[in-house]
This record gives structure tokens, C-alpha cells and sequence, in this order.
């Protein structure tokens, strides 16, 4: 069932436009659809590979990506995170191709076929940087704006973007809504349990935990997939597909050094710094927004209600049940994608 809730006005949404354009795709009756249908489009994803993975240089990145649907379409850009990669949208882009969507979706810095231009560049992980490389990807495309659609590190990445270059953001479709931070605000330690749930960063803190990492990266990665979507039966050639992603050489520094900069412990570039000491005082997010939340995310994240000030524009938020986890496009891509094409019409 996806339950739609607006924060600030308490309504429910829709539009006549944006209901013709659900039913073209069969998905009408997607915004009061019960339990029953968003598990049935739960196992209707039946998507496993992109037609082509292109590349491109753009910035400090030589960028693997998707491209699909019509060149003169209005752009969507998904991002993943964590320890996932494209995949996580491969049941999302066809939808929107379909819908006469340009989708991009790019493999984020140290995943799959995505490489530094230099040996001599950090691989560096801070929030900064990562939007930086989407910014930069943007302009190699020669894409002025786009609607972008994200979850975990992509949708930090999307929320920085969103806030600091709304300009370049048509609207956006975040997954656990406003995730950007600070080196500051994480100094500060949480009660017991929330940091409980932390524990592969501060695993990532240590020295066993770099070299665990780097020598069991696929098992340890499954296992996140499974306490973050306790409820998700995923095939093992689903996880397999991704795992192919973190062979990129770069992956574990990269994860390393993201977790680390977190907490503090690393320094990141200081041509950075400017922008996050933009990020630390929490800019708001004006543009037109759609946060999203399953009803069995097993991974850390914030009460909506903790986050909805963040939007300042048009903005709606969305729970997903159905036993929707924190991967919540590749388990609901149906729901994820609706969102995409509605949230230009709040």
C-alpha cells in the first residue's frame, strides 16, 4: 500500500494530468493502491540488465552510466548508494523511458565501471565531493537541469544538490528524505541503540575493519542488504549482478573514507571546503520535493516527521508498505516511479 501523506496541507495528492499519465502506464490506480497491489508490483520486477553501460569523462571521473529513453526527453537522473549500484533502478528507467523520460543513471565514484582520471587523485568519499562528480556528469552531458530520483548516499547527494544548486534541480524524490550532514553534528553520540545500528561504521574505523572489508566485500555486503530489507527475498543472482560493482578498484578506499570522514577521523579535500561549510549549516531544500519511506527499512534513518521543515517548497511524503526495505527502488519500483513523475505536478 502506498500511503500518501502531505505534511503541510494534509491532503492527498494527484492531479488530472498526472492521473492520465499513471494510467497510460497501467499504474491509475497506484496512489490508493492497497497492500495487495504494491506487493504484487513488488514481484513484477522482472528487469536484469540495462541495454548499455556508456562512459564519459566528467570532472576527476571517467563515468560509467545508463542513458535510455528519448534524447529530448525531460532528464532523470537516479542515483544509488551504499552498498548498491544501477541495478537498484533497473526496473525504475523503463518505466520512466517508457513514460518519455531521459534517464541517467550513473555509477557513483568507486562503484562498477567508473574510474579516476588520475592515480594521483584522492579517493576521497566526503558528501561534497559526490555531488561535485554529478554536477560535473551533468555539465559533460550538457544537461542544464534534471528530476532527480535517489535513496542512501545518491540521496544525500540529491539533497546537496537540490539545496546548494536548485538551479540544476528540477525536483527531487528522495528515499529517507534529508540526509545532509556534518563532521560536527556526528561528533555528537547518539543513545545506545541508534548506534547499535551503526556498527559497520565504526567497524570502517579500524584498521580490521578496512582489510575485513576489502577481503569479504560481497558477503558483507549481503548481509547489509538483508538487515536493511529484512523482508526482501532477493535472488542471489540479484545480489551477484551488484556485487560485480564492488570489484571497481577504487570501491573499498572510497567506502572507507566516506565512513571515516563522517566521524571525523579523515580530512577531505580542502577545495571542498567552502561547500561544506555550506552543507553544516543545513540548507533548505526549496525545490519540489517527494520523500519516500518503506515500512520495513531495517537501516538507519530518520523519522519523517524529524525532516519535513527541510522542505520548504511543494512537498509530500510517502510511506510504502508492503515489507519495503531500505532499497526501497528495486523493491517497489512501481511506487518509486510513480513518484518521479508526480512530483513535478505537487
Amino acid at each position: 500500500m502506498q500511503d500518501t501523506v502531505n505534511l503541510r496541507r494534509r491532503r492527498l495528492i494527484g492531479t488530472t494530468a498526472a492521473g492520465l499519465g499513471l494510467l497510460e502506464l497501467g499504474l491509475g490506480g497506484l496512489a490508493h493502491a492497497q497492500g495487495t497491489k504494491a506487493r504484487a508490483a513488488k514481484k513484477g520486477a522482472h528487469h536484469t540488465s540495462f541495454d548499455a553501460i556508456e562512459q564519459i569523462d566528467a570532472g576527476t571521473l571517467h563515468i560509467g552510466y545508463v542513458d535510455t529513453g528519448p534524447k529530448d526527453g525531460q532528464p532523470v537522473i537516479l542515483l544509488h548508494g551504499w552498498p548498491y549500484d544501477i541495478y537498484a533502478f533497473v526496473d525504475v528507467a523503463p518505466i520512466l523511458a517508457a513514460a518519455g523520460y531521459r534517464v541517467i543513471v550513473p555509477y557513483l565514484r568507486g562503484y562498477g565501471s567508473t574510474r579516476f582520471l588520475a592515480n594521483e587523485t584522492p579517493r576521497n568519499g566526503q558528501q561534497a565531493v559526490v555531488a561535485v562528480d554529478i554536477i560535473a556528469l551533468m555539465d559533460a552531458l550538457k544537461i542544464d537541469q534534471a528530476i532527480f530520483g535517489a535513496f542512501d548516499w545518491g540521496a544525500r547527494t540529491a539533497c546537496i544538490i537540490a539545496a546548494l544548486w536548485p538551479e540544476r534541480c528540477k525536483a527531487l524524490v528522495s528515499v529517507s528524505g534529508y540526509l545532509i550532514g556534518s563532521q560536527a553534528s556526528n561528533r555528537k553520540p547518539l543513545p545506545p541503540k541508534a548506534e547499535f545500528a551503526w556498527w559497520y561504521q565504526f567497524y570502517f574505523a579500524t584498521e580490521r575493519g578496512e582489510l575485513g572489508y576489502a577481503a569479504n566485500r560481497n558477503d558483507f555486503n549481503r548481509l547489509i542488504w538483508q538487515l536493511a530489507s529484512p523482508k526482501w527475498h532477493f535472488a542471489d543472482a540479484t545480489s551477484q549482478r551488484t556485487a560485480a560493482s564492488f570489484n571497481n578498484p577504487d570501491h573499498v578506499a572510497v567506502v572507507i573514507h566516506n565512513y571515516r570522514w563522517r566521524l571525523g577521523l579523515v580530512q577531505g579535500e580542502p577545495q571542498y571546503d567552502e561547500i561544506e561549510q555550506k552543507l553544516a549549516a543545513l540548507p533548505t531544500i526549496a525545490v519540489p520535493t517527494i520523500t519516500m519511506e518503506g515500512d520495513a527499512n531495517g537501516a538507519p534513518h530518520p523519522d519523517p516527521s524529524a525532516y519535513a521543515k527541510m522542505f520548504t517548497g511543494k512537498y509530500q511524503h510517502r510511506n510504502v508498505s508492503g515489507g519495503i526495505g531500505h532499497n526501497l527502488p528495486q523493491e517497489a519500483p512501481q511506487a518509486f516511479a510513480a513518484a518521479v513523475m508526480q512530483v513535478v505536478r505537487l
